[in-house]
């Protein structure tokens, strides 16, 4: 089975990581955040969240050092659970990736709708209250096909425009943080909570939540195969990906409610950028924007690689069909599994954003469900494989439990109605059921291979060193 060209250094890795993780709406909807959780319970309570995170993260570091290969969670999931709970891993993970990628055909559009009226002209539909205008989905269609462009022959230039964003995201982040920080007051953020409200209470509210603004630290792990750097470092760059990202998220979450009273904020319609506005930083204001688009782009990119990798390993094993794993020859690039996300994509993403942001929602539930299966991944692998060597094991064995904890917390706040975060009846529960179903529908219809020709497919190199696990 041929192997993806290794590229990508650690920077390159980390970019992916990092800039996947930090998406776009946030940095302009955090007035609502304020508004509902006071500026203590977001930055107190999404520090919490990314503590949680990083020990899931850790989990995801001990089995990418084991088997940095691509597909990551479909990987550990089959080595330590077997077929089905492979599929069911990949499969909620393709339904994660490919949800925001639909969304994001159209929301690169509506962003530049809001500078360049000629965006929102030329009606085509509308669904779920949303219309769809000509020049915003055929940006979304021009997008998605640069992004396969620019890893058609490899993915050393897509990563290096992905370093380049993420050099841009990390600049205009330090700046905001800087001026809101110097330029601002305690008093602005003191007192953090809204009179009367219980702070604990509001605090612990967000840190479920807070979780889904980490969801995208995976794609270390499932990029592994094709880094060119050794297994151990990959590991770490999983969790220094998380604390990164959510330092990033604290930092710039902080300083907008240091620079301009946050309560004022909390009435505004476009939290950071309106707060920098106020503050007589125009420029910052628009650089605060400039992280919007440069998000969302990031995080395009970042799906659309990573999505492409998760197809290549669900067809080594025979879960989905085993042309999605071929390899170009020459260049080393999974060509068919690019085109297949790209069809994808491009196939959800005409909805816009009124029907895509069903999909959206249930992408918590999704994700919840992967690392609840990489944590149980983790514990099970030294039962079924006592001899195998690990370059690294967390001492504090005990951590990634307690992140399983959180995302159980995840979907059980998700599912259950009227808990303040559950799905929209009827459109998303039926999402959910269908996605489930069609997924049982395919795994049924598969041609299985033996465990031992799958493990072989999806370990690679990585096979002798399980089967010497085996045999101790």
């Amino acid at each position: 089975m041929a192997e993806l060209k290794k590229s990508l250094g650690l920077l390159q890795l980390l970019a992916f990581g990092i800039a996947g993780v930090v998406g776009s709406s946030w940095i302009y909807t955090n007035s609502l955040l304020f508004d509902s959780y006071g500026a203590g319970g977001v930055v107190l309570g999404l520090a919490i969240g990314v503590l949680l995170a990083t020990c899931v993260a850790l989990a995801y570091s001990e089995l990418t050092s084991a088997f940095p290969r691509a597909g990551g969670e479909v990987v550990f999931s089959y080595t330590a659970l077997g077929r089905r709970a492979s599929f069911f891993t990949g499969w909620m993970l393709l339904g994660a990736y490919v949800s925001s990628l639909a969304f994001y055909v159209t929301a690169f559009g509506y962003l530049l709708g809001n500078f360049f009226p000629v965006f929102n002209t030329i009606p085509l539909y509308t669904i779920n209250g949303e219309t769809v205008y000509l020049p915003v989905l055929l940006v979304g269609v021009a997008l998605t096909l640069l992004f396969l462009v620019l890893n058609w022959y490899g993915i050393e230039v897509g990563a290096q425009v992905q370093l380049a964003m993420f050099a841009a995201i990390v600049i205009i982040g330090a700046a905001l943080a800087v001026t809101g920080f110097s330029a601002g007051s305690a008093d602005n953020f003191l007192p953090a909570y809204h009179p009367g409200s219980n702070a604990l209470a509001d605090t612990l509210r967000f840190v479920i939540p807070s979780m889904t603004f980490l969801a995208g630290f995976g794609l270390v792990s499932v990029l592994a195969e094709d880094a060119k750097i050794p297994a151990r470092r990959i590991g770490r760059a999983v969790v220094i990906t998380v604390l990164a990202a959510g330092g990033f998220y604290c930092l710039v979450l902080a300083a907008t409610a240091w620079v301009f009273p946050w309560e004022e904020t909390a009435a505004m319609p476009l939290g950071t950028v309106s707060a920098f506005q106020a503050a007589g930083f125009p420029v910052l204001a628009v650089g605060a924007y400039l992280i919007a688009f440069l998000g969302l782009l990031t995080s395009f990119l970042g799906l659309f690689v990573a999505s492409s990798r998760v197809l290549v390993a669900m067809g080594r094993a025979r879960l989905l069909p085993e042309g999605l794993s071929a390899v170009h020859p020459r260049r080393r690039t999974p060509h068919v599994a690019l085109l297949f996300t790209a069809a994808v994509t491009l196939g959800l993403g005409w909805l816009g954003p009124g029907a895509v942001v069903w999909f959206l929602d249930t992408g918590g539930v999704y994700l919840g469900l992967v690392w609840f299966m990489v944590v149980l991944s983790k514990y099970l692998l030294p039962r079924r494989y006592p001899g195998l060597e690990r370059p690294y094991v967390s001492r504090l064995w005990f951590l990634p439990a307690i992140g399983a904890l959180g995302a159980v917390a995840v979907i059980v706040w998700a599912l259950v109605p009227n808990s303040g975060a559950s799905l929209v009846w009827p459109a998303e529960y039926i999402i959910l059921g269908v996605w489930l179903v069609l997924g049982l529908l395919l795994y049924l219809v598969a041609r299985p291979r033996t465990r031992t020709d799958a493990l072989q497919s999806l370990l690679g190199d990585s096979y002798s060193m399980l089967e010497r696990g085996s045999l101790r």
